[in-house]
């Protein structure tokens, strides 16, 4: 089978597209023909290995994936050869098949497509865990998405207005400020040319937000926890920017805001049913049209090593799915 290698931590350039052999399952593990797979920043994070997980070399990157299952191990009764599915894999999405434990496989809708389904899973996963389990974003409530062109940020601009939230999205540019507006924004901010606490004031009538859903980080993330009103939630989603921010925690204090972390893959394996029950509301949703992923491009193998570095240097918006 054709896929995607990275036989050492580095630059994305390194990366190879190899003939291996084909894979079988073990004892309560699945295989999966990869129909589309979804491209996520971490993917390129770990590819580099400065992501918190480490896979023993070489791998097969790739995070998520939407496909058919070809095949399934002993002991496997939650779905069966033929099924559609979605896979929180880990590793081995880019590739034209993968192995998963069946822990990690979900149902998928036949009328959903595969393309649309794996550009979903993990951006629209951390978006509602984030917004209903973390923050537990009230209707008529104020969410402020930073990096809000990306692929989780169009999610939670999408999942926060279907809460009943107005939503603020903050991007870096005007092109993409109308990525956020087409997936449904109140109010778009340019943090490239506008000071973002000062335009908080003003959106908010000097209130602040209720919710900050933060996938960036670095110097974005201070002036967002003080635009917050008494009892804001500050999500921490990931750190797009590079740099890790270090938060006075007097501001904490102030107001009563909570600082909360949020880590979907980890959850989703601690919480199994509710996670799923969580993606199959979502998955109807999706096939429904009432929650649709911006997908920017389509990919093959050999054009992800670019896109990762599109990635790296936040030149891309919205979702990158890769057809193998």
């Amino acid at each position: 089978m054709r896929a995607l290698v990275c036989r050492e931590f580095g630059p994305p350039s390194g990366l190879e597209v190899k003939d291996l052999p084909a894979v079988t399952p073990g004892d309560r593990e699945v295989v999966v023909r990869v129909e589309a797979a979804g491209l996520n920043y971490p993917d390129a994070l770990m590819v580099e290995g400065r992501y918190q997980v480490k896979p023993p070399l070489p791998f097969v990157p790739g995070m998520e994936l939407a496909g058919v299952v070809s095949a399934v191990g002993a002991g496997v009764q939650e779905v069966h050869a033929g099924d559609p599915v979605m896979v929180a894999a880990g590793t081995g999405a880019f590739a034209e098949a993968c192995r998963a434990p069946v822990e990690r496989v979900y149902r998928r809708p036949a009328s959903l497509r595969a393309d649309v389904a794996a550009a979903s899973l993990i951006t629209y996963g951390t978006a509602v865990h984030a917004l209903e389990d973390r923050a537990r974003l009230r209707a008529g409530e104020t969410l402020l998405v930073l990096g809000a062109a990306g692929g989780v940020g169009t999610a939670a601009i999408q999942v926060g207005k279907q809460l009943g939230a107005t939503v603020l999205a903050a991007a870096s540019s005007r092109a993409k400020l109308e990525v956020c507006r087409a997936a449904g924004a109140d109010h778009v901010l340019d943090y490239g040319t506008e000071n973002l606490r000062d335009r908080l004031k003003e959106l908010t009538g000097g209130r602040g937000v209720d919710v900050v859903f933060d996938p960036v980080g670095g110097s974005l993330a201070e002036p967002a926890l003080r635009g917050t009103a008494w009892g804001g939630r500050f999500l921490v989603i990931g750190f797009a920017s590079g740099d890790i921010p270090k938060l006075p925690l007097n501001l904490t204090l102030l107001n009563e805001r909570s600082i909360v972390g949020v880590y979907w893959g980890d959850w989703a394996q601690r919480n199994r049913a509710a996670s799923a029950e969580q993606l199959r509301r979502t998955a109807e949703s999706l096939a429904a049209g009432r929650l649709r992923p911006v997908i920017s491009a389509r990919l093959r193998l050999e054009e992800v090593p670019r896109a990762m570095e599109d990635l790296l240097q936040r030149r891309a918006h919205g979702k990158l799915v890769v057809l193998p």
